[in-house]
Order: C-alpha cells, then sequence, then structure tokens
C-alpha cells in the first residue's frame, strides 16, 4: 500500500515539476534546482548536479518544486532579487511567457490524465452492466435506506431520462447535481430525491452503503472453499440457501445480511437440493461468510464497448474531463455548505487505502489518472504559493501593464504557504481521526 502511494504520487510530482521545468527552459529561464519531495533546510536524501541544475530527493514527502532563477516561490531565496534582472531570469521574461511556466505544471496533469484513460479504454474497452440487467432490482445500503431506498427497486429514471448503465445510478451525476429517481416499487411508480448533503453520508459509510454496484441476484452454490464451514456443514455444489433459523431466502444480499447477524455462531438452514428441502447446520465465520461461491450464472450481464486507437481516445478524454469536472463540483457544495469540509477532504492516508495492499495495475493507473486530474484542479486554486495563485497575480500585471510589487509578492508567498501547511495538517489530522473512528 505504500509503495503503490509513493510510486503514484512520486509519478505524478516529477511530471506535474517536468511540465514548469521544461516550460522555462523553452523561453531561456535558468532552472536552478529540481526536486521530488521538499529538502527543507538544504537537507536531501540524494542529490546531483548535471548542466547546472541540482536535481535531488528530499526529505519533507509534501510534495516538489523547482527553483527558477528570479522567481519568488517555496525557497523564498530573495538574495538573487536584490540586482537587477538578468536575462535568464524570470522576473525578466513577459508575462505571457512566465504565465504558460506557472501553468506548465498543470497542463502536463491534464494530458497525463488524458493518456491514462485513452490507454485504459484503448486495452480494457468500455464495460458496464445494463440497467435492464438489474432484473430484480437494486441493494441499498443504510444511506440508500435512509433517504427511502428499497431492496428490490428498479431504478427506471433519473431527472426524467431513462437509466441505460446499472453504474448511472452511483454517478458523480446523481451524488453531486439535484436529483431525482424514478423508480418503480412492485406495481407502483415512486419517486426519490437525493439530499444535496448526501455526500456527508457517503463519507463516512462509502459508497456501497448507497447503492450496491452489484444489482439484486438470486444465487446457487457454485463451489466450495476447501474445509470450510459449507463443505463441512454438508453443502453441495447446485444447492440453493433458502433459509437460515426459518428465515426465507430468496435473494443473495439476504443471505449476507442474516449471514452477518449470526457471526461465528451455529445457525440452522434449509437448502433446496434437486427440489427438495434439506435441513443442515453449519458454523458462519467471524466475518459472516460460509465459505462457498455463487454460480457465474446468477451474476447480471456485462457488456463490453471496444474501441480502436482514435476511437478510444474521445472516450478516455471525456472520462478525463468528467473527472475534473467532478471534483469541481465538489468544491463548489462544500463553499456552498452543502458537505463539511472534513468529510470532503482526503489526504495520504485515505490515498493509501484507494490503491489497497494488492498491487493491480489497471486499478493503479486508473488512480493515478484520477489524482492527477485531481492535482491540475488543485494547483489551479487561487491560492498564494500555488501555480493558481502565481497565475492571477500574473494576469493581474498584465491587465495593470506593470509588475506587482516583490515585497507583495514575498508577503503573499508567506501566507499562501501558511494556508497550505495549515490545510496539510488538517488534511492529516482529519485521515487519521476517519481511520480511528472505522475501528
Amino acid at each position: 500500500m505504500v509503495g503503490q502511494l509513493i510510486l503514484g504520487l512520486s509519478i505524478l510530482i516529477i511530471l506535474h515539476e517536468l511540465g514548469h521545468f521544461l516550460a522555462a527552459r523553452a523561453f531561456g529561464i535558468k532552472v536552478e534546482k529540481f526536486y521530488l519531495f521538499f529538502d527543507a533546510w538544504n537537507v536531501s536524501l540524494f542529490k546531483f548536479t548535471y548542466k547546472g541544475v541540482e536535481y535531488g530527493i528530499g526529505w519533507l514527502p509534501l510534495g516538489g518544486y523547482v527553483k527558477i532563477a528570479g522567481m519568488i516561490d517555496e525557497s523564498m531565496d530573495t538574495d538573487q532579487l536584490a540586482g537587477p534582472p538578468q536575462p535568464w531570469e524570470f522576473r525578466s521574461k513577459p508575462a505571457w511567457q512566465r504565465l504558460i511556466v506557472m501553468l506548465g505544471g498543470v497542463t502536463v496533469n491534464i494530458v497525463l490524465g488524458i493518456l491514462i484513460f485513452w490507454v485504459l479504454t484503448m486495452r480494457f474497452g468500455d464495460s458496464y452492466i445494463p440497467n435492464s440487467s438489474a432484473k430484480y432490482g437494486i441493494v441499498p445500503g443504510q444511506v440508500g435506506k435512509k433517504i427511502g431506498l428499497m431492496a428490490g427497486d428498479k431504478i427506471t429514471a433519473i431527472n426524467g431520462k431513462r437509466v441505460e448503465r446499472f453504474d448511472d445510478l452511483t454517478s458523480p451525476k446523481v451524488l453531486l447535481e439535484n436529483t431525482v429517481f424514478t423508480i418503480q416499487r412492485g406495481t407502483q411508480i415512486v419517486s426519490v430525491t437525493i439530499p444535496r448533503t448526501i455526500l456527508n453520508d457517503l463519507s463516512d459509510h462509502g459508497i456501497e452503503e448507497f447503492i450496491s454496484r452489484m444489482p439484486r441476484t438470486r444465487f446457487i452454490v457454485d463451489s466450495l472453499a476447501a474445509n470450510g464451514n459449507a463443505q463441512k456443514a454438508g453443502i453441495l455444489k447446485g444447492d440453493s440457501i433458502v433459509a437460515i433459523n426459518n428465515q426465507p431466502i430468496a435473494f443473495y444480499d439476504e443471505l449476507k445480511a442474516e449471514l452477518l447477524k449470526d457471526e461465528g455462531k451455529m445457525v440452522d438452514l434449509t437448502v433446496k437440493r434437486n427440489g427438495n428441502p434439506v435441513a443442515l447446520k453449519a458454523q458462519v465465520s467471524v466475518d459472516g461468510t460460509l465459505g462457498f461461491f455463487q454460480s457465474k450464472n446468477d451474476l447480471p450481464e456485462v457488456k463490453t464497448i471496444n474501441y480502436g486507437f482514435f476511437g478510444s481516445l474521445p472516450i478516455g478524454a471525456a472520462r478525463a474531463w468528467g473527472t475534473f469536472a467532478d471534483n469541481a463540483k465538489g468544491l463548489g457544495k462544500i463553499f456552498k455548505g452543502d458537505v463539511k469540509f472534513s468529510k470532503a477532504v482526503s489526504g495520504p492516508v485515505a490515498i493509501a487505502n484507494l490503491f489497497g495492499s494488492h498491487v493491480d495495475w489497471v486499478h493503479f493507473w486508473s488512480l493515478v489518472g484520477f489524482l492527477s486530474m485531481v492535482l491540475a484542479l488543485m494547483n489551479l486554486l487561487p491560492i498564494p504559493a500555488l501555480d493558481g495563485g502565481h497565475a492571477v497575480f500574473l494576469i493581474v500585471e498584465m491587465i495593470k501593464g506593470k509588475p506587482l510589487s516583490d515585497k507583495f509578492l514575498e508577503r503573499a508567498q508567506i501566507v499562501g504557504f501558511v494556508i497550505l501547511v495549515t490545510l496539510m495538517v488538517f488534511v492529516f489530522g482529519n485521515d487519521i481521526v476517519k481511520q480511528v473512528m472505522k475501528k
């Protein structure tokens, strides 16, 4: 988990800083340092000098930086600004060139995100469960039940538009916008409105507690774990469990719910075998399972649309842009007060959990692509010390026709740095609190 976190963030940081580096060199601006992580108080884990640039790895893993000559940045090295501007310095270049340099990192992050989603789409296509395959409806979690959803509901429309893909039910469009589900519940047609504040609950409980990503299914035992509780109880391939402690069972979600009630206990099972009921006793494991796998024939149909080299580009670009836009909408909900800041933000601890403890390269690159677009958005925020803050000051300079004073930029940089450090401390603490609360 830690290895994937470090690798993923290192890729993103190095490529982001490379964007600034290449843009600066393209305009003849001298770059003095290129660092992954910060070498606070000039302490580095590793460094070397090549063609006048010091490359290295710092000890403080809070990002990275390139030190550009003649620029007020994270290093707060203002000594070089005391003399007259030199032709190779950042401050001597036209404002439009400096703006391109400042947006170089964000540009690379956006290009990287598009590239990753393009390649993933080209390699694996676009897979989804048709909503028509959810013939037994949905399985809502505690958050879904809280807003009025019921097991077996068939959601037919979102804001009046017919649902084609089952995963659209848990899409950002549903969670971030004012959404109304049209539901077929038995012979009735009902409507359920998704609260604007639902992200607060999902932050605590997870998306599966809204609507399970898997539709409701019936089940038949397909295979048994060797020496597992199901095998010891006498369950056979082809059996279906129709009752637990005389509680009728028809669907897989009902089975899981009943087993979780009896974790670590002995239960009475009624099994349907060749059309006949068979009574068995079984030990439920401490994690609420019996030790068998359901038949794949019970699982819903999965459709895959394959695209060629060029056909996959607009699909990948749309996925990347969707990630960017959805996170921007999420920030908007924070400012509106629909989502609590503590519920919305996540740091390295939460990101590490997203990577998981097992290496799955498709999941890894999907997450890196997602984080690349998030990093682009975060760096565009108009906070001094971020790329967006520098860009705002340069745009003001272009409008005024003269640069802002060095003293103002120094103070703004300090204010921005304090804001960022405060946010980092809060995010780290928030991550830790969330992990403790889960336990």
